[in-house]
């Protein structure tokens, strides 16, 4: 066939099974590479930002309405991806077994319960707190700025948790950091008598805690809202706040992974001996991944508490540092957008999913089995069944992937000879 014949046909895109799908996979190949490889991710990030204006219409369906999170439920479920995205930097990219990573959201909620709180009634303090009387008693800071402060102070407590205990590795390594995640709850559980003075309010916990908003001056200047609680909107503030904290931790941890400090992490992972062989400082290395971890998990734990309006020692408990490790296995270590899949199906089962489909199985079947009793069991048998036929993950990262499925394969000096 000439080259004058070939170009007067139409390009026919074939599926694998044999079937034909011009009317989309014909415009689509002829889109340039970088619109099909962000087209996407926008079409995500779009769906996300509207959310909460088409929640309403969405939850209309018969069948499948009932499946979508309410905009609180939203909020938790983002919350908690964050932190899984925060532990994938300790756990995915430098291979360090986290067991305690509950204390750094304790660190975060309890930081921002000190700065924005009544907490402290012999103190008054106020600097750029919003919705709040000047005479209000106690420590009152901007929460924007709590954000970055619980993420320092929970940084500092990670390097100060990571000093004496990264220097072990393996099982050893995941025994130290599983009792600094139990004592630190055990410490806000009975912190209000340190030397006579009340700290953490021991089982009460600390509330109200302060709510994120602009101010009157940027509320009247852009129309910003004053504030986040007060709002008639709060729960879509809310989200779109953690939403966008969210995406600066997708970016950061994007950046990182392809740094020259991440691609350090991802060394000491695959072989810590070959890494401190070839000039990697391992200690310092590690301590860094711990920081930064520890860091979003604080900030995270700062925002929650303040959408909470309080912090409690009932919240920090070892499940959730289970709990957060299953997310980064089910989605794939070391892998961003795995960690945010499998972050959001677990936090979703965990606020609202197991409910749904107990009470769907209960109609169905015209039973009265409580399917959320049993949800641990059933988050331990998704992991097995990962393990089992899925070890990579949901969205492995190619690296890891590579890793598990070819191995290492060393050959002998008589092959090689030969």
């Amino acid at each position: 066939m000439s080259e004058g014949t070939s170009t007067e046909r139409p390009t026919r895109a074939r599926h694998p099974s044999g079937g034909t799908f011009d009317f989309i996979s014909g415009p689509w190949q002829r889109l340039p590479a970088r619109v099909r490889e962000w087209a996407p991710l926008a079409i995500v990030l779009a769906v996300a930002v509207l959310y909460p204006y088409i929640v309403g219409d969405l939850k209309s369906f018969a069948t499948i309405g009932d499946f979508f999170p309410e905009l609180d439920a939203a909020v938790y479920i983002l919350v908690f991806t964050m932190m899984a995205l925060g532990l994938n930097i300790v756990v995915g990219y430098s291979g360090l077994l986290d067991l305690g990573y509950v204390a750094f959201y304790a660190a975060g909620a309890y930081t921002a319960g000190w700065l924005a709180s009544g907490q402290f009634q012999d103190v008054s303090f106020h600097f750029g707190s919003v919705g709040i009387q000047r005479d209000t008693q106690g420590i009152h800071v901007s929460v924007w700025l709590v954000l970055l402060i619980a993420g320092s102070f929970t940084a500092i407590v990670g390097i100060l948790i990571g000093l004496p205990t990264l220097r072990l590795r393996g099982d050893y390594l995941a025994i130290v950091t599983l009792g600094f995640g139990e004592i630190i709850p055990q410490v806000v559980r009975n912190g209000d008598s340190f030397g006579g003075f009340n700290v953490t309010n021991g089982t009460f916990g600390i509330n109200p805690i302060d709510s994120p908003g602009f101010g009157t001056t940027l509320n009247d200047a852009v129309g910003l809202p004053v504030n986040f609680q007060q709002s008639f909107d709060k729960f879509r503030l809310f989200y779109w706040g953690i939403l966008v904290l969210l995406l600066i931790t997708v970016f950061c941890s994007w950046r990182l992974r392809d740094s020259r400090l991440g691609r350090a992490w991802i060394a000491i992972r695959e072989d810590e001996t070959a890494a401190a062989a070839m000039g990697v400082p391992l200690m310092r290395t590690k301590t860094w991944a711990y920081a930064i971890g520890a860091f979003f998990g604080g900030v995270a734990g700062a925002y929650y508490a303040s959408f909470k309006s309080g912090a409690f020692p009932s919240d920090f408990y070892f499940n959730i540092s289970v709990f957060l490790l299953c997310m980064v296995i089910l989605g794939g270590m070391g892998s961003i957008w795995g960690v945010l899949a499998g972050g959001i199906i677990l936090s979703w089962l965990n606020i609202q999913g197991l409910a749904v489909i107990g009470d769907k199985f209960n109609d169905a079947a015209g039973t009265n089995f409580e399917i959320a009793k049993y949800q641990f069991g059933i988050y331990g048998t998704i992991i097995v069944l990962m393990m089992l036929f899925r070890p990579t993950g949901l969205i492995p990262e190619r690296r890891h992937k590579r890793e598990l499925e070819e191995g290492v394969h060393d050959e002998t000096f008589f092959d090689v000879s030969h």
